[in-house]
């Protein structure tokens, strides 16, 4: 059957309507072909995509639904390059892989020398093969050979991006090209061969990979003898691992190198499509790099034609396509890159005219993840060698300087050790900071940009950074051969004055202290004490609560989105709404309950403050049903709000009372439990009992240090009113803004423990615009959308919530950046909300230090307000 015309299958005009030829205008054709399976199963969804479009619109006719030889994927309708210079052009996809290429290769090279005269008869004035299109017709030649245009394979400019890619990575890693081996796998096809000739020419020494039952000195023919001494050949690729760490892959059969075998340090330039490294492998590996060789993107400077929402297709553009583009830009309609012999010379050439034209080999990806340079660098690290010497001074791209050593070194070993995931996630939010020092307000990175600290350690840094009389004390305790973990050969003497003190400042009743290394353990300690005190076993807790992770800690924290992976928790756990007694009451009224343990201000719920008399109203209902109130003040505690407990604002004494955070003073874990001797005695003042809850390291004397130092530091109450002072007028200061700006919902807390809540409203903006989408496409795809599957239709409703939901936390991390980025402010989201902004600061933030972040935040707001709700 015959064919349609490549043209007559776009909707938009194009190239097929171009009547007169421009000299200054060139069209191109570019032929490409799936490289997996699955991108085969996606240009054919296109493929329907785009029918069902033309029928919607025009109705049915034979001719739309019979076959053809090429599928339209792209149409460049107006390139303009950074020079201004201008083309147009089409890519189509011969629907085969390489696999079904070489089944009958003849059969595929009639498809594209067809594909290529289909152009030809659409006005193109040159044509570009990719991968295995152009390959089955020996390279391009037999295309060229019968092809009424040009013709070129881009192999050149392929070939210079994987050379360039492997320069660059040299570069930042400040290794120099002598004496390094690399191995060249696919030798000697057209794009190893011509890269091989290029790195024996800047002289490296070479490891070169051929197919196996060759003859080597057949394959050394293809090289000037003044370098067969540099190189070494072999069908077997596993004979060179162990002696190279850089290695450039560019064969046509793809899968050849193991990541399994590479050693650590090893970085591949992989050229090869198919790819010569399958990445569900290499991604098992932490410690090698995979980069995408054969790619080059657009500046900012080059127009694609049809962008919308000033989105085109610009980055990792496959090279044998963009020097179809750059030729057509540059107004040469000559065939480039075909045989199996390439010229260095025009390799280099195409480079430097790609680059004039806006095209560059950089930013360097991993399979289309683009790399950050800094950790390319870090690989350095197992490439050392008594020959190889940094060059002086730090690392530059571009003449920008790199990371520091410590930077990037660091991101690597938290990368590969400690959670990747965080890592790209801190990375995306350009939050991957080093800190290397540290006094008061201000933290310093490894570039030495100072930043206010508004997290604080989520609230373990009342005192600020490091403070000078509790650096002291320990300094102190450690030279002085003090003894430290002693508390179960004998009775620590640190440790016993601290829980007097802590019993002292508050008062009540308490009399027992159970020491503990951070919150979660003190609220640990609480559920246990109050359920071998009481001869009930039910805790009762509030709804957007947050007490920790450990199970019994996160049994009474009321947000699912933490428990969901643990589930099943800890029997006998009660939730009630926040801020809600009557509720509170229902279920104390079943007389089961053992405790309530309560937050005086939910922290991570939020910062939301209850109204005034819950918290007495909470101590009333606990003592008319026998219930025991537990206070967590983890978080509020150690004067964050003003005082030194947040529940002395309402006059109420806990049953059971936990802190920890800022309690040594920010310098070490500690975490302290405390009771009344009457509640002690009933769950341990037995012979049995007394060991029944114990500590390995709560309790030992240098934590105890630290916090004694860290109450002495508050108790003339000048800490804590600077806190109440400052803090109130920040919250002041930033409500005033905020009323200006709609997205910002609320500003909250006491203290120095304030949030902002964000109301970026995203409702029905994925909706909006699908249905904007589906009206202006051609035809009537709301009609596909009816008929869609239901279970289809939920679950794609059920994504647009949740991408909504996502948009709004976008807006609120984005502030989060600025901050940080714009004004060296740092802030951080709430752990239950990711559209609250904690602000906690030190308790010795300054005015002036408070007026900072007021102007930071009235900038950022001004930056972030072009809509308004």
């Amino acid at each position: 059957m015959a064919t349609r015309p490549i043209a007559s299958l776009w909707c938009s005009p194009g190239i097929a309507n171009h009547q007169r030829k421009d000299v200054t205008h060139m069209q191109f054709g570019f032929v490409a072909h799936p490289t997996s399976v699955n991108l085969k199963r996606y240009v054919k969804m296109l493929d329907l995509v785009q029918r069902s479009t033309q029928d919607y619109q025009s109705g049915y006719s034979q001719e739309l639904w019979s076959h053809q030889n090429l599928v339209p994927f792209m149409n460049f309708d107006r390139i303009v390059s950074a020079t201004g210079a201008e083309a147009s052009g089409q890519v189509c996809y011969l629907p085969l892989t390489a696999k079904e290429m070489l089944k009958n290769p003849r059969l595929s090279l009639k498809r594209v020398i067809e594909g290529a005269n289909d152009f030809a008869a659409d006005a193109a004035d040159i044509v570009g093969l990719g991968g295995f299109t152009s390959i089955v017709g020996n390279r391009g030649i037999e295309v060229a050979n019968v092809s009424s245009i040009p013709v070129t394979s881009g192999n050149s400019l392929t070939a210079y991006a994987g050379y360039k890619a492997l320069r660059q990575v040299m570069k930042w890693m400040q290794l120099p090209s002598a004496n390094q081996r690399v191995i060249i796998a696919g030798y000697p096809g057209s794009i190893a061969l011509v890269i091989t000739r290029l790195l024996l020419e800047s002289g490296f020494e070479l490891d070169l990979v051929h197919r196996p039952g060759a003859n080597p000195s057949d394959l050394l023919e293809h090289l000037p003898e003044k370098w067969h001494k540099q190189v070494r050949l072999s069908g077997d690729i596993g004979d060179f691992y162990k002696d190279n760490r850089f290695l450039v892959a560019a064969t046509s059969a793809g899968g050849i190198i193991d990541p399994k075998r590479l050693s650590p340090g090893s970085i591949v330039i992989d050229v090869a499509l198919p790819r010569d490294v399958a990445e569900s492998a290499a991604l098992q590996r932490e410690d090698i790099i995979v980069i995408d060789g054969g790619c080059v993107t657009a500046s900012d400077d080059v127009r694609m034609g049809g962008e919308s929402l000033n989105i085109a297709i610009k980055q990792q553009l496959n090279a044998c396509l963009a020097e179809t583009m750059v030729l057509a830009l540059e107004g040469r309609a000559e065939t480039y890159s075909i045989g199996r012999t390439l010229d260095t010379d025009k390799v280099l050439s195409i480079g430097k005219i790609a680059a004039k034209h806006g095209f560059f080999p950089d930013p360097i990806s991993s399979y289309g993840r683009r790399l950050e340079p800094a950790k390319v660098a870090s690989f350095r690290r197992y490439h050392h060698t008594t020959s190889v010497a940094p060059s002086p001074g730090e690392p530059k791209i571009n003449g920008t300087k790199l990371y520091s050593n410590v930077h990037h070194d660091t991101a690597l070993r938290f990368r590969q050790h400690i959670n990747p995931y965080l890592a790209d996630f801190l990375q995306t939010l350009h939050c991957d900071r080093v800190f290397t020092k540290a006094s008061g307000v201000v933290l310093t990175d490894s570039e030495g940009r100072d930043y206010l600290d508004f997290v604080a350690g989520y609230g373990c840094l009342n005192l600020g950074h490091n403070p000078p009389k509790v650096v002291k004390a320990v300094q102190d305790f450690l030279v002085g051969d003090n003894p430290n973990f002693v508390q179960y050969i004998s009775m620590p003497q640190q440790t016993s004055l601290l829980a007097e003190r802590l019993c002292e400042r508050v008062g009540n009743g308490m009399r027992r202290v159970f020491f503990s290394n951070s919150g979660t353990e003190a609220v640990e300690a609480a559920i246990k004490l109050a359920r071998a005190a009481s001869p009930h076993h039910k805790i009762l807790h509030a709804e957007n609560s947050y007490h920790g992770k450990t199970m019994g800690a996160l049994s009474v924290t009321g947000r699912d989105k933490h428990k969901r992976y643990f589930l099943p928790l800890i029997p006998g756990t009660l939730c009630v709404p926040f801020n809600d007694l009557d509720a509170m009451e229902t279920a104390m009224q079943q007389r089961d309950i053992a405790a309530l343990v309560l937050e005086p201000i939910l922290g991570e719920g939020g910062v939301h403050v209850p109204s005034e008399g819950y918290l007495r109203g909470a101590r009333e209902l606990c003592n008319r049903y026998g219930v025991m109130l537990i206070l967590d003040e983890v978080q509020t505690g150690m004067g964050r709000t003003g005082r030194f407990l947040a529940s002395e604002w309402e006059g109420v004494d806990a049953d059971i009372l936990c802190l920890s955070k800022s309690l040594s003073g920010g310098l070490m874990p500690i975490g302290a439990t405390l009771a009344s001797t009457e509640i002690w005695d009933r769950a341990y003042g037995t012979s049995d009992r007394f060991l029944a809850h114990s500590s390995t390291f709560g309790g030992g004397n240098l934590a105890s240090t630290a916090a004694l130092a860290t109450l002495d530091a508050l108790d003339d109450g000048t800490v804590m009113a600077n806190a109440h002072q400052v803090g109130e007028k920040l919250r002041v200061d930033l409500n005033a803004i905020s009323q200006q700006y709609d997205f910002i919902g609320e500003i909250r807390g006491k203290g120095m423990m304030l949030a902002v809540s964000f109301d970026a409203n995203f409702s029905q903006a994925i909706s909006a615009g699908a249905h904007e989408f589906a009206t202006r496409l051609p035809g009537d795809w709301h009609m596909t959308w009816k008929f869609l599957p239901d279970q289809v239709r939920k679950n794609l409703l059920d994504a647009m919530n949740r991408f909504e939901g996502t948009l709004s936390e976008m807006f609120c991390m984005r502030f989060v950046t600025k901050l940080a980025m714009d004004h060296g402010i740092l802030t951080f989201l709430t752990a239950n909300s990711s559209t609250v902004i904690r602000l906690q600061p030190p308790l010795i933030l300054s005015q002036d230090q408070a007026n900072r972040f007021v102007s930071a935040f009235r900038d950022v707001c001004r930056d972030m307000s072009t809509f308004l709700d």
